[in-house]
Parts: C-alpha cells; sequence; structure tokens
C-alpha cells in the first residue's frame, strides 16, 4: 500500500484502497459488500508521542521519517485531536525558560479524549526531585485555568505522578454515556470517534438476550464489555495487563454494572482451565458453572487468536471478531471456516493515513 500523507482531501483515496485491499482478502469467505465506518479526516486522535530537541533556547516536538528516518519539527500535529494541540504550544512556551522542567527532557507523551482532560507525561535522562515537583505544580495551575490537565514524570525505575495519571472518558453509544478510566502509558483505543462506531456495530449485531452470557478474551479495561453488558446477562472477560484489569474493575463500578466478571489471565490460560480445569482462585466470582455462553468476542493483538483458543471459541454459535491485522485475521477465519460461516463484515478506519485496518467481523455457526 502507498504512503499517504495526512492531507484531508487525501482521506476518500486511502480509505477506498483500504476497502479494496479487505475486499480482496475476503473474497474466499464474505461476497457481500462490506460496511465501512469513516474517520474524520483531521483532529481524531486521543494519543500522541513526540521526541523533544533542544537547540539553544529553543524547545521543540520532532518526530521521524519512517522512510529517511530523519527528523522533521512538529508544532501542530493535525490528526491529534483539538485539545492536545492547544496543549502542545502552551506547555513549550511554560516550559523552554525553566531549566527544572527542560533538562534532559527528551519525550513527552499526550493522552487525552473526548472529555477534554488530558495526561501529559514528561520522560527525562536524570532522576526527579522536589525542585521539579515544586515546579510541575507550579506548571498545573497555570494551564489549570484553560485546561484540565494532570502530569506524570518518568526517569529510569521512577514514576512521579501529580494528582493522577489518567482521564475519565465519556463515550456516547446510541445517545447513552459511558465513562472509562484510560491510564497514561497502557492500551486504549486511539480512535474515539471511530472506537464509537464500533462500539455501537457490536450492540447492533448482538441480540438483546438476559437468558445468555457473553465471554470476552482480551478484553482491556472493558472498552467493549461495559456496552455490551446490557445485551447479555453476564459478561466475563479476560485479560493479561494488571493495569488494564485494575482499569476495568474500576469501569464497571464507575458505570454502576453488577453483570460484569474481569478476570486476570490470558486467553490461552482460560482455555486450559476451561478444558482441564485447574486453580479457580482468578475466576471466583465469574459464576462459570452457571455460565450460558452464546457469543464470545475477541479482539486479540497483531499476533491474532492462538490455536487452542481457536479451538475453544468454535463451540460458540457466534464470534465477534476485533482485529488490527487483516492478515492474521484471515488465517485465523480460515481455521474457523469448517465450522462458522462469515455474517458481516466492518472497515472500521481507525488509522488514517496509515496501512492499519481495523476489521469487525460477526461469525455464525452453521
Amino acid at each position: 500500500m502507498q504512503n499517504f500523507s495526512s492531507d484531508p482531501e487525501q482521506y476518500q483515496v486511502q480509505l477506498n484502497e483500504k476497502h479494496e485491499r479487505l475486499t480482496t482478502l475476503f473474497q474466499p469467505y464474505y461476497r457481500d459488500e462490506l460496511e465501512v465506518y469513516p474517520s474524520p479526516p483531521k483532529n481524531y486522535r486521543s494519543r500522541a508521542e513526540f521526541r523533544v530537541w533542544h537547540e539553544g533556547d529553543e524547545l521543540y516536538h520532532i518526530m521521524f521519517n519512517k522512510e529517511s528516518k530523519e527528523k522533521y519539527r512538529v508544532d501542530q500535529f493535525p490528526v491529534a485531536i483539538e485539545t492536545i494541540n492547544e496543549l502542545m504550544a502552551l506547555l513549550l512556551s511554560h516550559i523552554k525558560d525553566k531549566p527544572v522542567l527542560r533538562r534532559k527532557l527528551f519525550q513527552i507523551d499526550y493522552l487525552s479524549g473526548l472529555s477534554g482532560e488530558t495526561v501529559i507525561s514528561l520522560l527525562y535522562h536524570r532522576q526527579l526531585d522536589a525542585e521539579w515537583e515544586a515546579a510541575i505544580s507550579d506548571l498545573k495551575e497555570k494551564l489549570g485555568t484553560t485546561h484540565k490537565v494532570h502530569f506524570v514524570g518518568r526517569a529510569r525505575k521512577q514514576k512521579v505522578v501529580k494528582e493522577q495519571d489518567y482521564i475519565t472518558e465519556t463515550l456516547s453509544v446510541h445517545n447513552q454515556e459511558y465513562h472509562f478510566m484510560h491510564i497514561e502509558n497502557s492500551f486504549t483505543q486511539p480512535n474515539p470517534y471511530v472506537n464509537q462506531a464500533m462500539i455501537e456495530w457490536c450492540l447492533d449485531n448482538t441480540k438483546k438476550n438476559k437468558e445468555s452470557d457473553l465471554l470476552e478474551f482480551y478484553c482491556g479495561a472493558g472498552n467493549f464489555s461495559i456496552p455490551l453488558a446490557q445485551n447479555f446477562r453476564k459478561v466475563v472477560g479476560t485479560e493479561i495487563s494488571r493495569t488494564s484489569v485494575m482499569a476495568a474493575n474500576h469501569n464497571i463500578k464507575l458505570n454502576k454494572l453488577d453483570n460484569v466478571f474481569v478476570a486476570r489471565m490470558s486467553s490461552e490460560e482460560f482455555t486450559e482451565y476451561y478444558k482441564n480445569g485447574g486453580n479457580k482462585k482468578r475466576l471466583e466470582g465469574a459464576g462459570l458453572d452457571e455460565l450460558d455462553i452464546s457469543t464470545v468476542l475477541v479482539d486479540p493483538p497483531r499476533a491474532g487468536v492462538d490455536p487452542e483458543t481457536i479451538e475453544l471459541i468454535r463451540d460458540y454459535n457466534e464470534i465477534i471478531y476485533i482485529s488490527c491485522n487483516p492478515e492474521t485475521l484471515i488465517d485465523n477465519i480460515a481455521s474457523l471456516n469448517s465450522s462458522h460461516d462469515v455474517a458481516k463484515v466492518a472497515l472500521f478506519d481507525q488509522f488514517p493515513y496509515t496501512h492499519h485496518i481495523e476489521t469487525g467481523v460477526i461469525l455464525r455457526k452453521r
């Protein structure tokens, strides 16, 4: 796939190419038209990471060209949401004349969202002390007149949090609001606009059935689990990241739900327990013996779903597969083709102007 600039005039061209690519990949398994969910052509990304370049008295964000590896200055980042763009200029104007804040600063990460709240992480090649903490408190107070912002300082084996290291994001899904803790330096969906469309698509394609349950692998902080709880009697999710499980349990309470359970374990560990039994400690409270699972949702990393878990999910009538890698997705679809038909395929343009494709697939047992 050719490389596109982030020019909004190129947006439809690159989306059409993704559509053609995904259609071709699915031809052996699906002949209907793909559903396509576009992104806003600009100001859609809620995360951004920049290296910091020091040049005399000047200080600015830089990125690197993927082909040439050459650095280039970034004063504004049109793909990032408006809040990040506003804070980029404000932040550097406040810290460039303050040696305690700029000394050995080498990277700045931004995490924001539709709620307008932002965590800024400052990464240093030196240890942070009380003088740094006092200066960052003063900066937080100054920026707080216009923005709700939190700071995290990172150095080798050191993390300093000013107030909190997360934002509380609010997503509107079919006109209902859901609230999520998003923690800096952990996985969150990077495009909240497309993420809302993904959740709505999952809701629309699962029947409301309070007599059956949902099993979810790679559930993260509950991005799908929490909204989908309205369509099922119970949702049981598994997630390997300790930070994400903590956030998921926080989000379950934040959204006042009593029918979602998240266990800290991998899909492979759950599969092993499910097939052969074993230590149930991490699944206490899940009520596995009482579950009537009709649907399983998987949202795996780029490597796709492992063979053992593929064999486990083959037993369920309905599979929702959310994928960030169409190549490993197609490999998994080929494995499931002996038992399930592809009922729907959707392209979610989570990553405009890149070759990455986010795909949603509904598979139903024959």
